[in-house]
């Protein structure tokens, strides 16, 4: 790891005006992802500024949202009341994520800001274009079993690998971030970027800019959700393929209905047709099925994850069979 300065802020305008001063600088809150990357020289910053001291851990309703500090750690999230009555979906993402010990470190802002798991991005003796532009794919002709089927160009076929950022786009989450112009709110959906020809920008946060919120509308799902995480083993381990489903079902006819995938997009995957293909229809598998066809349509395999065009449409099935008969 190289050697960096290291201060800290207390107000958002001050860690903006830190970060600023240096050209190759980064924010610090709980560092799960960015130490790690820090100790592989991946990413190798000459100044990090610790933001634990501005006072953004909130979780709170104000008006007809709930607003979430950028510095909330993620157990705190997934253990209020508050989140677990008007936002269990959010709830449940966040506990199928990591470890205990890691969520109990990792915020909010942090947790969205994490670099993909991609092996060929932490290996530095191979070739990424997410990792350093230009020097090729290794995942494309390489072992790319946990890869991505929709979304991929020729540069990248990495996932974006969190949970919660699953259920936050699927509730319609809108991210505060302050910068050098002051604040702006950016659509959860238009955060996270798709790789095309420049796979190193993993966001659309302009330059310098803090996370500082995130503002989640109310909504009428409360009952009928369910998180459905497929992975490797129960404990610490990333989604081959995750589901989010909430449904708001009344006399068996679903009104409403928010359907995202993980693991299989370089960002949070949104299945808006067949969030449509759902609504009007009765709560039965057909239904069910129906949508997941809808939702699979311009998904594309590589030599292996082709398994992922079958665990695709039966995941997003059993996640809405889950939501729609809720334990």
């Amino acid at each position: 790891m190289i050697q960096f300065q290291y201060v800290r802020t207390s107000t958002p305008k001050a860690a903006v005006d830190a970060v600023s001063k240096t050209q190759n600088a980064r924010f610090i809150a709980g560092g799960t992802n960015l130490v790690d990357l820090m100790k592989r020289n991946i990413m190798t910053p000459e100044k990090l500024v610790d933001i634990n001291n501005i006072p953004l851990k909130g979780i709170e309703q104000q008006g007809n949202k709930i607003v979430i500090g950028a510095l909330a750690l993620n157990s705190q999230v997934a253990d209020s009341k508050l989140v677990q009555e008007k936002l269990p979906l959010l709830s449940q993402s966040l506990n199928a994520g990591a470890s205990a010990q890691i969520r109990n470190m990792a915020t909010v802002g942090g947790n969205m800001m994490q670099r993909t798991r991609c092996n060929y991005f932490y290996d530095t003796a191979m070739p990424c274009n997410k990792r350093e532009p230009g020097l090729g794919c290794g995942a494309l002709e390489g072992f790319n079993r946990m890869h991505a089927i929709f979304g991929t160009s020729e540069k990248c076929i990495a996932v974006h690998p969190s949970d919660m950022c699953i259920a936050l786009v699927a509730l319609d989450a809108t991210v505060v971030a302050a910068g050098p112009k002051g604040e702006r709110r950016i659509p959860f959906a238009e955060f996270h970027r798709l790789p095309g020809d420049t796979p190193e920008k993993d966001n659309n946060l302009m330059e310098n800019e803090l996370i500082t919120a995130i503002e989640i509308p109310d909504n009428a799902f409360t009952r009928n959700v369910h998180y459905l995480k497929i992975r490797d083993r129960a404990s610490y381990a990333f989604a081959v393929i995750s589901v989010a489903a909430a449904l708001h079902i009344e006399n068996n006819t679903i009104k409403d209905a928010r359907l995202a995938m993980g693991g299989v997009s370089h960002k949070p995957w949104r299945l808006s047709e067949a969030e449509k293909a759902l609504i009007g229809k009765p709560a039965s598998e057909k239904t069910f099925r129906n949508a997941a066809e809808i939702a699979m349509q311009g998904a594309k395999a590589y030599k292996h994850n082709a398994f992922k065009l079958k665990l695709g449409p039966n995941t997003i099935v059993q996640a809405l069979k889950n939501a729609a008969e809720p334990v």
